[in-house]
């Protein structure tokens, strides 16, 4: 067995079978959704909830997430669109990469060079982009992220 996996007991009848069940990757994670393109938060909520993610909590604009972190956060990573509209989410960005909170970008808007050199390590995943590709780079960050402790 390899690490990630769990041992579940089925009973049918007289029968007993043992099924392997995987972690999927964002398993029991509050995860927050940056993106002010309604259809945009709503496939990307739905690929967090289909790869186990407890909680999506969907924000539009830097207000209603909130521009300070003070306190504990509600949220154990993050998925964030560069531009709101008119409005640069790079601050906020900053925040989260200078407390150590695990985020991906995932926007239209990406210029490699300035992102890489502004935010070392953190993946961006560039618009249009499927789901899937969201959780994987989320997946990634998270296994290469230091364990917080909020």
């Amino acid at each position: 067995m390899t690490g990630g996996e769990f041992i579940c007991d089925r009973y049918s009848n007289a029968n007993s079978e043992k099924a392997i069940l995987t972690k999927l990757p964002l398993d029991g994670l509050r995860v927050l959704v940056l993106e002010d393109e309604f259809l945009i938060a709503m496939e990307v909520e739905q690929a967090c909830r289909d790869s186990g993610a407890a909680e999506v909590r969907i924000c539009r604009t830097l207000e209603e997430v909130g521009t300070t972190l003070s306190g504990a956060l509600d949220f154990d990573v993050a998925v964030i669109d560069l531009r709101l509209g008119l409005i640069s989410s790079v601050d906020f960005a900053r925040t989260l990469f200078e407390a150590g909170v695990p985020f991906i970008f995932a926007t239209g808007y990406a210029d490699s060079q300035e992102m890489s050199e502004n935010f070392p390590g953190v993946r961006v995943v560039t618009k249009p982009y499927l789901g899937n590709e969201v959780v994987d780079a989320l997946a990634d960050t998270l296994q290469r992220a230091p364990q917080r402790l909020d």
